[in-house]
Formats: C-alpha cells, sequence, structure tokens
C-alpha cells in the first residue's frame, strides 16, 4: 500500500485537479456550503471523480470533525442530483483498494506516518503523546492506518485537503508546520506550495466579505426560484423610509420579474450576477456593482448560472408601496 501511495511529482505547478481538492477543502473545513457548491462543480469539470472527492471530504473529518464531514457530503450529493438533472454524467471513479489487515495496525500506522515524515517513530513518547497515551494509539491505528492507508488519493492529495483544513480552521499553528514539511516531503514543490498558499488567501479574502453580513434564512415562497437567503437588516419605519436586505443567491438562482414603486438599488458585495430591465439586454454584475432600478420599472437579479452572488437590496421610498410580484423569469429568459 505504501507503494501504491508514492507518486512521483513531475510538476513545478498545481494541476487543476490539486486546486480544486485545495477550495473544496477549505470550503468544506469552514462551513462555507454556498461556495463549496460553486467548488464542488469546478472540481467535477476539472476532471476529479466522485469518488476523489467523496475521499477528500471522508479525509477532511479526521481534522475538523464530523458535522463538517457529512454536511460537506450531503453538499455534494445535492451537486450530483443537479448535475444529473441537467443530463450531466459524471465519471464515479475506482473506489478504495481493499486494505491489507496483516500485521498490528498501529504498527501500519507507524509505518506510514514514517514514510510521511522521513524520520523513524523511535525513542519515548514525549508532549502531548506522553501526557494522553491514547490518543497517540488513536493517530496510528485510526488516521495513518484506516485513512491513509486508503489508495483513492496520493499521500501528495491527502496532505493537501489536510494541509486545506489546518489553514482555514486556524489555531493549530504546530500541526500546520509539521503538514506543511511533509507536503515537500512526499514530493510537493516550494512552487506548488507558494500556490497553495495564493489559493488559500484568496478564498481567506472572500470569505472576510461573505462575514460581513449574516446570510440569514432560506427563502421558501416562490418568489425566488433556485436557493436563496434573506438577512433583513433594516426595517422600514417612518424616520427612514427604506428596507435594507442582504440576499445571498446560489448559482442559478434568481427573483421574479417584479417592481417597486420606490425604487431600489443593489450593491453586489460577493461573486457575480445578472440584471435585466424589461426590453432591455441582460447585464453581468459583479462585486463592487452599484445597480439602480428607478421606480415602476420591471426588473429581476440573481446570481449566474456557474456563480453565487451576494447583494445588498434597499428599497428606496419604501413608503410609496411594497414591491409587486410578476411572472417568473423562464429558462430561455434567464439562459438565452
Amino acid at each position: 500500500m505504501l507503494k501504491a501511495q508514492t507518486v512521483k511529482n513531475e510538476n513545478v505547478t498545481l494541476s487543476a485537479k490539486q486546486k480544486s481538492l485545495i477550495a473544496i477543502a477549505s470550503s468544506t473545513a469552514k462551513g462555507n456550503l454556498l461556495k463549496l457548491k460553486v467548488e464542488l462543480n469546478a472540481g467535477l469539470e476539472a476532471g476529479l471523480t466522485i469518488s476523489q472527492i467523496k475521499e477528500a471530504i471522508v479525509h477532511i473529518y479526521a481534522y475538523a470533525g464530523f458535522p463538517r464531514s457529512i454536511r460537506g457530503l450531503q453538499t455534494f450529493m445535492m451537486v450530483l442530483d443537479e448535475r444529473k438533472s441537467k443530463g450531466i454524467n459524471d465519471v464515479i471513479g475506482a473506489e478504495a483498494s481493499p486494505i491489507n489487515g496483516d500485521g498490528s495496525k498501529y504498527e501500519r500506522g507507524k509505518a506510514v506516518l514514517e514514510k510521511l515524515t522521513g524520520v523513524p517513530e523511535a525513542g519515548p513518547k514525549t508532549g502531548y503523546a506522553a501526557f494522553a497515551p491514547i490518543i497517540e494509539i488513536f493517530l496510528k491505528e485510526h488516521l495513518f492506518a484506516d485513512i491513509f492507508e486508503r489508495d483513492v488519493l496520493t499521500y501528495a492529495e491527502r496532505e493537501l485537503v489536510t494541509v486545506s483544513v489546518l489553514s482555514s480552521i486556524g489555531g493549530v499553528e504546530p500541526m500546520l508546520q509539521s503538514h506543511l514539511k511533509i507536503c515537500l516531503n512526499v514530493g510537493l514543490t516550494a512552487e506548488q506550495m507558494n500556490e497553495f498558499a495564493a489559493i488559500i488567501k484568496s478564498t481567506a479574502d472572500k470569505d472576510s466579505m461573505d462575514k460581513v453580513f449574516p446570510q440569514g434564512n432560506k427563502i421558501t415562497n416562490d418568489n425566488f426560484s433556485g436557493n436563496v437567503r434573506l438577512s433583513m437588516l433594516v426595517e422600514n419605519d417612518t424616520t427612514y423610509n427604506a428596507q435594507i436586505g442582504n440576499v445571498t443567491f446560489e448559482p442559478g438562482a434568481r427573483t421574479r420579474w417584479h417592481y417597486h414603486p420606490g425604487g431600489q438599488i443593489l450593491l453586489v458585495i460577493e461573486g457575480k450576477g445578472l440584471y435585466q430591465e424589461k426590453g432591455k439586454p441582460i447585464q453581468i454584475i459583479k462585486k463592487g456593482d452599484v445597480i439602480k432600478c428607478p421606480p415602476n420599472t420591471v426588473h429581476w437579479h440573481g446570481a449566474t448560472p456557474t456563480d453565487a452572488m451576494v447583494h445588498i437590496a434597499i428599497s428606496t421610498n419604501a413608503g410609496k408601496g411594497n414591491v409587486v410580484w410578476l411572472e417568473k423569469v423562464s429558462d430561455t429568459e434567464y439562459a438565452p
């Protein structure tokens, strides 16, 4: 099994599949399921098999816990169902080979760890291993034997997933440093690790914007198609005469055609979306755009088919009346 896991790295840059594994692991660890859906689609398009992605998400539980891992798997099931409904048949890929159970599981795990670190596991235990010996046994028998011995992912791929999770959850710098060294020992290059750092930094920058306002609750009425969340920030009153909400659209989600008697302003704070006024072409809107919709102008807005979008929706002059909802935006109108 050790031989099966070892793959010679002849690349100096990360592949599209490796980049997707990093993004999928980071989004899963943070519980950012909206972004995870986007990254899962991107991973499948990059050539990752269903088995490889499942294995990566299962691997994550050892570092971020069962809840994050299970929510990741549930999100992946949703993505696969949505893709199948569109006629997309993704490659399942090979399942994990049976593990040779001969010998002590502790010794097998010890051998795997030595292979990863390049350092013999000898001498008396120190630190946490001496303080709580049982956790050292769990690490050898379960993490390094039960999980790392599985061959769906290579050691290098598992380490990319591991470091992504540790970088995303924070507060585990000693473990992160150890696994960064392992990355280099299993064949990843310094150039690839620099790329990795840039991907994680980009994800962190985006997440910092995501957390400015809460996503709120999922909208359950039929004024929206797809998955949309709303968090009301300001309710209308006689003093400010405005309603302000943070609206999060998952890929493919959009409003009905509608109009506001007092007009509306949209501030796009994340992602990429679409906006259209009746009789005019569809506009692509992105982070930083400000959209002014005049009073009584029929329009719709939402995410693109492949990108999520978050905007602040401001209903101006709200005292002139509530939004008037019209017919749904058809699939042909949405993606002409």
